[in-house]
């Protein structure tokens, strides 16, 4: 003899249970929009909600060092200093103050790690140098900060 076994089921039952089936593909659904959806709308409604520090761009700006005027040049995006750096650095300029590229290096390096003016180190090596270039970075970031 055979095991046959018969399952009735009621239409009651069934459609009860494919609502519910179906509520849970939905719902599954939308926690995963929200999981891969949610970190670039909180992004984008960061910088629209005025979280921007800076004007984005790229600044110069002309710095007197004795007899020679040399061009001190800003990089920044929205909310970060990107990079500081000579533009056009003459030789006779480098090679009458040996301190001003690695200083600038160093000052680069800092603000582009997310510290602010009020952080950066100043070496006791170097002090009158950066006390100048700090000077000229806080000046240029005043006038492009965003109000």
């Amino acid at each position: 003899m055979s095991n046959t076994k018969i399952v009735v089921l009621r239409s009651k039952e069934v459609i009860t249970a494919a609502i519910f089936v179906g509520i849970a593909v939905i719902v599954l659904f939308v926690l995963l929009g929200f999981l891969f959806t949610g970190k670039n709308d909180s992004k984008t409604t960061a910088q629209s909600s005025g979280d921007q520090k800076y004007e984005a761009g790229v600044y110069t700006k002309e710095l007197t060092i004795g007899d020679s005027v040399v061009n001190l040049q800003l990089s920044l995006d929205e909310d970060r200093v990107k990079a500081v750096e000579f533009v056009n650095l003459s030789e006779s300029v480098e090679t009458m103050y040996p301190l001003m590229q690695p200083t600038v290096e160093k000052l680069s390096k800092q603000l582009a790690a997310g510290k602010t003016m009020e952080e950066i180190v100043v070496s006791e090596d170097t002090q009158y140098t950066e006390k100048i270039l700090v000077e000229t970075v806080s000046e240029m970031l005043k006038e492009h900060t965003k109000n």
